[in-house]
């Protein structure tokens, strides 16, 4: 589905509006451009993935996945596990994001597109989540300072307007000795990472890294890796589990 709309893009520049900023085009600023054009095929890209499924079906299925993933988590560093009195972030939540497996903890999870998600998916309602407080507000805008055990930021942080803005962020918005968990898609070639900084060859992600620059990226903000786990291989990018614990 995401190979689809990269395929269509260059035909839908000419036409997008951005709705949710009154009406505006693109205005000729290179990452403020990408970041609107990754913003606009997200929500594209969501119609397009959840039109044809059946809303309990995926959210079932949805569920199981994100539970497995938090087995992966629970077994890090000698069994240093989630407990039920964790504070937890999830950041860029979008309309099925963690928060669905997290019902025994505090949670607070925001996205900048929740709106569009309520307004245009069945998917997706907050009165099935009691235990979750939702935030429509992006991760750059986060006034968080030492609040949460975990954060959790699931295939997102290439999404963001403003990467290393939105990495420190998060990393504030850890206490001491808390955990972040990401997940990232990986360059795998140097060529391909190269020319998709240049040309918005990937469209849903604004930002292009490899491996080695992810863990760099938190080592430098005071971050201990703590597991890397290579979730799924594919060409151009390996998707993977990275989880640290703040110094």
């Amino acid at each position: 589905m995401k190979s689809n709309l990269r395929h269509n893009q260059t035909e839908l520049i000419s036409e997008i509006k951005i709705g949710t900023e009154g009406g505006q085009y693109f205005k000729n600023n290179n990452s403020n451009m990408r970041w609107r054009l990754a913003q606009y095929f997200e929500k594209k890209w969501w119609n397009n993935y959840l039109r044809k499924k059946s809303p309990p079906e995926y959210l079932k299925w949805k569920k199981n996945y994100w539970k497995e993933l938090l087995e992966k988590v629970q077994l890090i560093d000698k069994g240093k596990n989630l407990t039920d009195s964790c504070s937890v972030l999830d950041a860029g939540c979008g309309p099925a994001g963690i928060f669905m497996a997290l019902e025994n903890y505090k949670v607070t999870a925001s996205d900048p597109l929740l709106k569009e998600y309520r307004l245009h998916h069945n998917f997706f309602d907050q009165s099935n989540y009691r235990y979750v407080t939702f935030l429509e507000k992006r991760i750059e805008d986060f006034e968080f300072e030492n609040i949460f055990d975990v954060v959790f930021c699931m295939n997102v942080i290439n999404h963001v307007y403003e990467y290393n803005l939105a990495l420190d962020k998060l990393i504030h918005s850890l206490k001491p000795k808390g955990l972040i968990v990401l997940t990232i898609d990986a360059h795998n070639f140097s060529f391909f990472r190269f020319l998709f900084r240049m040309i918005p060859g990937d469209i849903l992600h604004p930002h292009q890294f490899n491996l080695k620059e992810y863990s760099s990226h938190l080592t430098a903000r005071g971050i201990r890796i703590l597991k890397i786990e290579k979730l799924k291989k594919e060409f151009f990018f390996d998707h993977y589990l990275i989880v640290g614990e703040k110094k």
